[in-house]
């Protein structure tokens, strides 16, 4: 049986299927959501300040309780209190990423919202104006 050129190795998938997470590293970090996931409560957000690896947007689980998705806006600014789960990947995986997939990525990532707070950028904007007139 002949592999297509796309196919990624057996090895590669298992490797980053059964990743080991290490312990958690809460963040708080200010940003606004992109987009919801319902079914999959997860949302998308972009953070002004980047995480670890450079990314500004990710992908979030929604975890914290008494947050509910339908109540949450989207192109607001709010701080987001999340944990980030990182788990390594071997330097075997991670070069053959980069040199069959063109792909640099070092560890895999999960991010789990456990608060948010809604941010009143507006009323500091008008202060503002009010200040240069």
């Amino acid at each position: 049986m002949v592999k297509k050129k796309d196919e990624i190795p057996d090895w590669v998938t298992d490797e980053i299927q059964n990743a080991k997470f290490k312990k958690p590293q809460e963040l708080k970090k200010s940003g606004y959501i992109l987009e919801f996931y319902y079914e999959d409560n997860k949302i998308d957000v972009q953070l002004y300040d980047a995480v670890e690896d450079g990314r500004h947007i990710v992908t979030m689980d929604v975890i914290g309780k008494g947050i509910k998705i339908d109540d949450l806006l989207k192109g607001e600014v709010y701080e987001f209190v999340f944990d980030q789960h990182k788990a390594p990947l071997s330097k075997k995986v991670s070069e053959f990423l980069e040199k069959e997939k063109e792909i640099e990525m070092k560890a895999i990532y999960q991010f789990d919202l456990k608060s948010l707070e809604l941010l009143d950028v507006s009323s500091n904007e008008a202060t503002d104006d009010d200040a240069e007139e």
